[in-house]
Parts: structure tokens; sequence; C-alpha cells
């Protein structure tokens, strides 16, 4: 046996007799001529590997888009056997078989994580719009039984992705990340932009993509789901803190029609006493279509923007606001881009020039999409959003049909030249460009206010960015609303952490039948569905109401005292209740690369009964969501409807009749407590022993959800938007049964002080032996931080299982000296 070892920083050439190959060594590990195929195992850290392959003698250069990190010096063994040649870093192995040039990786105990199938990598050649490449494809094989989770956010209702072949294309409801990771602990992101097919069969499992100068695929390995998301987050770009009141309430439709209606929601609420952090204005403030997206009030109905602005500014409320991916004929942005060839000339939204529906095409809208991908265009984009709307005060982005609308999709559109090649060769990563052309230009100019984006669409990488991806124009059906649970956590697991959905669905269609009064929201069967949506937003990281068809403001659906009001109110000051323990993950989402909505396989792996359950999760480290799925006081018989019917006022099939509802009732609801805790149910404080599903009494306004014994959740004051008091008298209630720990962070709430360490983190750790509570001394300083302060101490054990409130034990002062509260 042939052994060579070498740090990545000396060169070689072996050749090898009798295979016809030559082994090279370059800076970051290998490169493998075969007679066939090129094949380059280049180390980005001891856990990341790259892989590229070419046909022999095929030149491949490519910037990614998706990736950033910069390749590491990376130690490396490389052992040669004759038959197989061996690199390891001591994480991560690869094994490239000299015959049958397949790969296979293995963990640092020697473990096999993942093999390709020999004899799948291909390349066929293709024209690309004129230019000559290939497409691409590679299989690998997995264990029959092993579950892998990613590929974005895909509307089938599946939490392992096994068994399915799905085509990859960003549309307004499926948003593709071409990766995944797998309950034993690796994850592999494929890096290509092309229409692409995740395929997994009996067979194998591939990805297979329209254009590819060479498949080019990254292989990591992180232990378990954390690690693995880590590892995504260190190859394609940390999460950066979003602002404090992104975590409060947004209340949406579609849409505010006046200044003065956008203003009266903010004003409404205040009058309530219902907490609100944000509004949004849709599209249409900026006139007709022809002005589409001119970033401009310039709609009669919007005579003063700033003052709007300054109005809902001056009721503590925040403003987000709409912003598009194209432009109509009439505006600026496109007289310019047009100068420079960066509009595309597919069909796309909106279709006439007219704001009518349905859209009179004798009078088309000339709308075109921007070329996001040219540098020169997104500086285009900036300059007309800062001057427009930015420097008025806007506090959000609203970016909408990120994807983008592409209407026609017919397969010659995917000819669009664009910056970097055809739109074919880039299409999945336009959200991605896009997005990020704000972040970075509002970066540049401004380190005092937070980017925040809400878009339709996303891609790897985009969690570097600032943004919230929702999960488009969904319907208004239970089946629908089930599929956002394991969409959400799907998508979380390829590291992009930060994800919503449209409270009540977009489109409620057949639900949007009166009901007495004529209005929707009196109709029971939309209120349930309605408020179960609520209370399942209080468990993800954006909280909004949005929808058409519909109001969805609160007050629409009752007064407080009636019970679809009142449940509705509950989850709103739930999620307010809980901002110290959603401020503080979002901290850890920064700082640890931790996740907001984390699948049961995340913290319960050795529990096979989690691997495959799509509708529990943990959000946090220490709160169990099971949100109520189905319908319980209504039927459950309306059928769904395809998206691109919704402006058609198509729902679906309407088949109840005006029944009566006693929203008052119990019911029941099973839920499965994963094996390896035990678990307190956060009304009764009732204790139940893990690895067992319970049958559990549900209301209207309770959602099951349960504190993992050995938790410490920090209680924030009743408020009406998330600045509104400071925390100086926080509950803490401590969940006994297991040693805990919680790092409370505070900072500024809205700038990037944070950046340069302007913050503040309090430690608490709970002996459950000694039955002592720590809070550690104070690290960290910003302007405006509490020198002093006082917490409420509660203790959750057994004995305090009670329907009624539970009381404080221990009240101490804390002025960010160690103190040790004993019990």
């Amino acid at each position: 046996m042939k052994k060579i070892c070498f740090a990545m920083i000396l060169s070689c050439m072996i050749f090898m007799q009798g295979m016809a190959q030559t082994i090279t060594q370059t800076k970051q590990g290998v490169s493998v001529k075969f007679d066939d195929a090129e094949i380059h195992i280049d180390y980005y850290s001891p856990a990341i590997v790259r892989i590229v392959k070419t046909p022999a003698g095929h030149a491949f250069k490519k910037e990614s888009l998706s990736v950033i990190k910069k390749p590491e010096s990376v130690k490396t063994t490389v052992v040669n056997t004759g038959d197989f040649l061996e690199l390891s870093t001591g994480k991560l192995k690869v094994a490239l078989d000299l015959k049958s040039e397949a790969l296979t990786f293995y963990d640092a105990a020697g473990k096999v994580l993942m093999a390709e199938k020999p004899g799948s990598a291909s390349f066929t050649e293709f024209n690309d719009a004129g230019t000559k490449t290939f497409s691409v494809k590679q299989g690998f094989a997995l264990e029959p039984e092993e579950a892998i989770y990613g590929l974005g956010i895909l509307q089938n209702n599946k939490m392992s992705q096994r068994n399915q072949e799905v085509y990859m294309v960003q549309n307004n409801t499926w948003d593709f990340v071409t990766f995944f990771q797998s309950v034993k602990g690796y994850g592999l992101f494929w890096d290509n932009y092309s229409p692409t097919v995740f395929k997994d069969d009996k067979s194998e499992t591939s990805f297979s993509s329209e254009v590819g100068e060479g498949i080019d695929y990254y292989f990591m390995v992180g232990g378990n789901a954390d690690g693995v998301v880590a590892e995504m987050r260190d190859l394609t770009g940390q999460v950066p803190m979003f602002p404090l009141w992104s975590y409060g309430f947004f209340q949406s439709k579609e849409r505010y029609k006046s200044q003065f209606e956008t203003v009266g929601v903010v004003k409404k609420y205040r009058e309530l006493g219902v907490p609100l952090d944000g509004i949004v204005q849709d599209w249409q403030y900026w006139g007709n279509n022809y002005l589409w997206n001119a970033m401009e009030f310039l709609s009669d109905d919007f005579p003063d923007g700033k003052g709007m602005i300054d109005e809902i500014h001056s009721m503590n409320a925040k403003i987000m606001i709409s912003i598009w991916a194209s432009f109509g004929p009439a505006t600026k942005q496109y007289r310019e881009l047009q100068k420079i060839n960066g509009l595309y000339s597919f069909n796309t939204w909106p279709e006439s020039g007219l704001t009518a529906w349905p859209p009179n095409m004798d009078y088309p809208s000339g709308v075109r999409v921007y070329d996001a991908f040219n540098p020169k265009a997104r500086e285009i984009y900036w300059k007309h959003l800062k001057e427009g709307l930015f420097d008025l005060g806007i506090d959000a982005w609203w970016m909408d049909s990120t994807e983008p609308d592409h209407l026609s999709a017919r397969p010659e559109d995917l000819d669009n030249p664009t910056y970097l090649g055809s739109f074919r060769k880039v299409r999945n990563a336009f959200p991605l460009v896009t997005v990020g052309g704000v972040y970075d230009n509002q970066r540049a100019v401004s380190s005092d206010k937070r980017v925040l984006v809400l878009t339709r669409s996303a891609f790897a990488g985009q969690q570097r960015y600032g943004a919230s991806v929702w999960s488009g124009d969904v319907f208004t059906t239970w089946d629908n609303f089930r599929k956002q649970v394991p969409a959400g956590l799907n998508f979380s697991l390829t590291g992009i952490p930060h994800w919503n959905s449209d409270i009540g669905g977009f489109f409620a269609g057949a639900y949007n039948r009166g009901w007495n009064d004529g209005s929707g929201a009196k109709n029971p069967l939309f209120q349930e569905i309605f408020v179960r949506w609520m209370q399942f937003a209080v468990f993800t990281p954006m909280m909004r109401s949005h929808g058409t068809d519909v109001p969805r403001e609160i007050y629409q659906y009752g007064s407080k005292g009636e019970p679809i009001y009142d449940a509705l109110e509950k989850a709103i000051n739930l999620r307010y209740a809980l901002l110290p323990y959603i401020y503080s993950t979002a901290w850890e989402v920064t700082d640890k690369q931790a996740s907001f909505m984390r699948a049961l396989v995340m913290d319960f792996a050795h529990d096979k009964k989690v691997w495959d359950l799509p509708y529990e999760y943990m959000f946090g480290r220490s709160i169990l969501v099971a949100p109520v799925v189905y319908a319980q006081y209504t039927p459950e018989n309306i059928d769904d409807a395809k998206t691109e019917e919704g402006w058609n006022r198509v729902g679906g099939k309407f088949d109840a009749e005006n029944i009566d509802v006693d929203f008052t009732a119990a019911k029941s609801y099973n839920v499965y407590l994963p094996a390896g805790a035990n678990w307190y149910d956060y009304y009764s404080n009732v204790i139940f022993e893990g690895g067992r599903e319970i049958t559990v009494e549900t209301t209207i306004d309770k959602i099951p959800f349960y504190i993992k014994a050995g938790s410490i959740i920090p209680i924030g004051p009743k408020v009406q938007y998330a600045e509104e008091k400071l925390w100086d008298e926080l509950e803490i209630r401590v969940y006994e049964g297991a040693d805990a720990e919680f790092v409370l962070y505070e900072d500024e709430g809205d700038n990037y002080n944070y950046e340069k360490g302007v913050y503040s983190t309090i430690r608490f750790f709970w002996d459950d032996n000694k039955k002592e509570l720590t809070i550690d001394t104070r690290k960290g300083e910003f302007p405006g931080m509490l020198a002093e302060r006082k917490f409420s101490i509660v203790r959750i054990n057994p004995a305090t299982a009670s329907d009624s409130k539970t009381g404080v034990d221990k009240v101490v002062s804390y002025s960010g000296k160690k103190l040790k509260v004993k019990f």
C-alpha cells in the first residue's frame, strides 16, 4: 500500500499505471483524471468537502452565488491503496473508488454516511440559448430506512422527504433549496441554480439539473441536525439579528386601499388595547399598473406618504411596505433599467395596466421583471427604493414575487439573457440575489436600522440577508394549513431559520361566504381555521395575519367576551409574553447557529417515532408545540383549488349549510410526547412522561403546548408593542425535573451595534438536585441597559399542578452580580 501524507501547501503528481489516471495534489485536496472525467475533491473545512466532476478535458470555473466561505487551510491525510484514494481530516473521510469513480463519505469513527451510486454521474450535451453546455446528474445510495429533510418549502405534507420526485423551479408556494440533511448527521448541498429534479426511490437518490458545466456539490458532516445547520451556515452565511419589534404581531391584508384605512387599523388596535407592532401596506399605493412598483406614493388615495408613516410611528408601530421584482413601463426604474438591458421579456404579473379585475388585455401592462443578477440593476433598484421610501422612514420591506412571477412559463422564456448567462442557468437563485441586493445596499447606508425583509421565495444562503420567507398564496383549507407545519420545519432544516405563513391562508376561497350579516369573518367555518392558524403562528419566527377575500383584523371577529375574539386576543398576548424567550432564541440563532422551529428529530433523534412526525415541533429549546390542525367544531369538507385560480375567486367546493357551532365546548386532541424527557402542560402544569401519546382536552382558545422538564422560561410584561416596557420585572419560570440553563439576551433592539459587542447576556442555571437557581454575573453592556431589576422566580414541579395561576416563590433584586437563589 502506498501512503502519502501532506498538509495542503505542497504540490505533487502521481501516475497510476494501468488505470489511465493522473492524481494531482491541489491546495485543498486532490484532482483525479480518468479517461472520461475529472474529479476534484476540495476540503473547505475539516467537516466540509466540495466535489466537482467534469467531462474529461472540460474546464470548470464558477463563482458560487450561495457559497461565501473561503476554503480553510486543512491538514489532510491521503492514502492510496491501489483501488481507493482515501482523504481524511479526522472529522470527514472521503474514499474515491479508482475503478468505478464513485465516492463514499465516512464520519470520524469510520462509519459510512453516504455513498455515490457507481455509474450514476452523467453529463448530457445541452444547448443553453446558444451556449454549449451539459445537463448533469448524480445519484447517491441511502439506507432504506434513512430519513432526510430539507429541500425548501414543499407543499407536500411530508416530514421526511423520501420516496418522491420533485421538479424544483421556484414558484408562488413552493420554494426550493437544493439541500437535504440526514438523520445520520450529514448534509448535501447541490450547488446548481437551473431547473432541477430531486428524485428518491428504491434504486437511488439523485439530483439532476438542466444546465451545469459540471457536477458541483458540497458534503458536510455535523453529527446531528444542529451541527449540519451550523456547517451549512458556515458555508453559505450566518444569520443577522432581526429587530426586537419584528417578533411582535403584524396586521396585514390584500390590501389597505388608502392611507386613512392603513392608519385607521393601527388606531383601532391601540383603542382596543390589543398588541400590535407592524402594519403592512400592500400594493397599488403607487397608482395604476403602468406605474407598477414605482416605489413612490403616487395614488390619490395616499396623498401624504410621509405623513402616514409619521402618524404610524407616533402610535409606536412600524410599517412594512410592498415592493416587487418588476416595474411598469411608466416608472423611472423601468426607463433606467431598459438602458442597461436590465429587463426580462417574459410575461409577469400584473398582465393589464388597469387595476380593475379581471385583467383587460386590450391594455397590456408592459410590466417586466428586472435583472437582479446585474449589480448595476441592483444599484438602480436601491437608489429609487431609498429615495422613494427608505428616506421617508419605511421600516421594513415586503419583497413580493421574488421567485419571480413567470406567468407564461414557456421553455423559450428561459433563454432570456441575464448578467450571468441564460435565465435557465440561474433561475432558482433569483430570490437570493434580489433580496441580497436590498440587504447589502441598506447596510451600506445605515447601521441604525436592521434590515427586515419579508419575501415569497428563497434559495440557499438567503439567511444572511435579514429575510423571513413566507409560504406564498396558499388557499384556506385545513389540508393546506396542515401542510404549512412540515413545510416550515423542512425549510428551517436547510439552515434558513426565519419562516412564516399567511395566518388563515391567503385565498379564503369557499370560506368567503357570508354568515348572517354577509361577512366571511362571521362564518364559523372560517373562524375556526383562522383561530387555529393564529395559534400556530404564535410559535413561528414571524406572526403575521394576512389574506384576501375575508378581513383579518381582530375586531372583525366580534368583541371582547366573545369566544373567537377572545381566542385571537389570547394568542396575540401569549406571543408578547414569550418575547424575552423568543428574542433570546433569536440571539442563539445568530450566535450559536440554532433554529427557531425545530423538527423533533433535531432534539430527539434517538426516538424513531419522531423521524416522520409532521405536526409537532420544538419552538426554541424548551417549548413543544402541537398545533390543532384538524377541525373540531366545524366540517372540513371544502376542497382545495389551484393558487392561480385564486384571483378568479375559485375556491374549491363548499357543501356546508348554515350550522350552529358552540365554540365554548371542550374537545380532545392526541399529542405524542417525545421520549427522553418529561413534559409539563403549559396551562395546568401537569407533568407527563415522554415516549407516549396522550389525549388532552382542548378548547377554542388553547393550543396544546408543553415545556420540557429542565427548562427556564422568562415571561415578559403585558404590553401593546414590543418595546413599550423595559424587562425590569421579568417572571422567571423554572420547570423542575432536570438541570436547566437559559441565557437572557438584551440589546438596543434595532441597530447593528451588537456586531461590535454592544449587548448583554445573563445566564440562569437551575441545579435540580440542590434546588438552587444561579443567576450569573451579567456579561456585556449597552446604552439604556437596566442597572437594577427584579426577577420573580416561579418554580414549576409536579406539586404545582393546578388549574389556577401558579404563585411567585421568590422575588430577587439583581444588579448584575452573581446571585444564588436557594429553595
